[in-house]
């Protein structure tokens, strides 16, 4: 019997189960190891991490994160909820043709081209209010990647107040607040879920016959073997970009803490603003809004001398990866002259698991600390008040608050 057999896993939900800055010893001496806490095996250097992410015999668990998501529901909710995600699966056989269908959509020019429209997003919401102070996370954080989704599908005027509803409803249910009453969370996905793709489907076929510059017309051009046609393709990347609309919130929100936590950061941005980019990719090695990978084993395996069986669950730390001495050096130390190209964090994933979004993300993150040192140049947390985390764990780190004054 092998040692998944021994209980079903539920993923764990306490920060005390991981350790973002592990001690060099315990990468050294237990680089992979069963932890009876998460029910799982834990790797946690960077080398063994992107070694999984390559491994096909390791499967995406999304399915095993939703059941954690559903276990609280009823069984009817849970089985709706089940059943709708099923039929549109972003992984397993269905992530390579997903991906060239995406393809031309998120080619550098393209989203080089959204800048613009970012950046006037970004201004439109910190100008708001006329106050000395504002809460970044829901003045900014919240709103702006439903926004910039909803502008790069160029949505019309009419479809823009219910694309919005539905892309924070679904936000709300993938990277949900520590106290949240997850049945109203999932009720209120469900709807959003069928409402946002019995609303999409017509709006594809009316790109598919009139295509314009936009995602969604783009991602439409591919036209490739198999039984799912391109729009229904399409539709499974849509419903993926809005569903993870949660991690951009709480990766803007990290990137921005990060930065902020270092008045001498932003003195130095304010000066010199052909540091925001290295900038952006130090922080987004420090603080991952996801902290943890889940895959589960698919045929047996064996890594650091340890045997993986089928069924077992693997948790790809990248918060420790992202830390790791052989590759980043002085890990704990925030850098700029960091050389990225050699020194590649796992934040967005890597090869086939590679976020899809990642360059549209990397555009707000830049895109909001342009406008902030602009706008605010005075920026700084607020001393009066303190950041509250949403969650710090391995599933789910970002802030709920994230108070600043000008």
């Amino acid at each position: 019997m092998s040692i998944a057999a021994r209980q079903p896993y539920l993923p764990p939900e306490s920060e005390s189960l991981f350790d973002p800055t592990p001690p060099c010893r315990a990468l050294d001496e237990e680089p992979v190891y069963w932890s009876e806490a998460s029910r799982g095996w834990i790797i946690r250097r960077h080398e063994d991490v992107l070694g999984c992410l390559r491994d096909a015999r390791l499967r995406a668990s999304e399915e095993m994160l939703l059941d954690a998501r559903l276990r609280e529901l009823s069984p009817e909710l849970a089985e709706a909820l089940r059943e709708t995600f099923a039929a549109h699966p972003w992984e397993g056989r269905e992530a390579v043709p997903l991906r060239r269908q995406a393809a031309p959509g998120f080619m550098p020019q393209v989203l080089d081209a959204w800048r613009p429209a970012i950046r006037g997003l970004v201004k439109r919401l910190v100008r708001r209010g006329g106050q000395d102070w504002m809460d970044a996370v829901r003045a900014v954080c919240v709103p702006l990647p439903a926004l910039v989704l909803a502008e790069v599908f160029a949505l019309p005027e009419r479809d823009r107040e219910p694309f919005l509803a539905w892309a924070w409803q679904l936000a709300d249910f993938h990277s949900p607040a520590a106290d949240a009453d997850r049945g109203s969370l999932a009720r209120a996905a469900l709807g959003a879920t069928r409402g946002f793709l019995a609303w999409l489907s017509p709006l594809l076929e009316e790109r598919l016959r009139a295509p314009g510059a936009d995602l969604l017309s783009r991602m439409l051009q591919v036209e490739q073997p198999g039984a799912r046609t391109p729009v229904q393709r399409v539709s499974t990347l849509a419903l993926f970009l809005v569903s993870g609309l949660g991690f951009v919130t709480d990766q803007l929100g990290n990137v921005l803490h990060e930065v902020l936590a270092r008045p001498e950061l932003w003195r130095t941005l304010r000066v010199d603003r052909s540091r925001i980019r290295p900038a952006v990719e130090e922080a987004l090695r420090f603080q991952p809004a996801r902290p943890v990978l889940y895959r589960t084993v698919g045929e047996t395996l064996t890594l650091r001398g340890r045997t993986l069986h089928p069924g077992e669950v693997v948790l790809l730390d990248v918060a420790a990866a992202n830390r790791d001495p052989r590759v980043f050096t002085t890990p704990e130390r925030f850098e700029l002259h960091r050389d990225a190209a050699r020194q590649k964090h796992v934040t967005f994933g890597f090869g086939l698991h590679h976020r899809l979004d990642a360059g549209l993300i990397r555009h707000q993150l830049e895109c909001l600390l342009e406008v902030l040192l602009e706008e605010f140049p005075g920026l700084r947390l607020d001393e009066e008040r303190l950041p509250r985390l949403k969650r710090h764990g391995p599933r789910v780190r970002g802030f709920e608050t994230l108070p600043a004054r000008w």
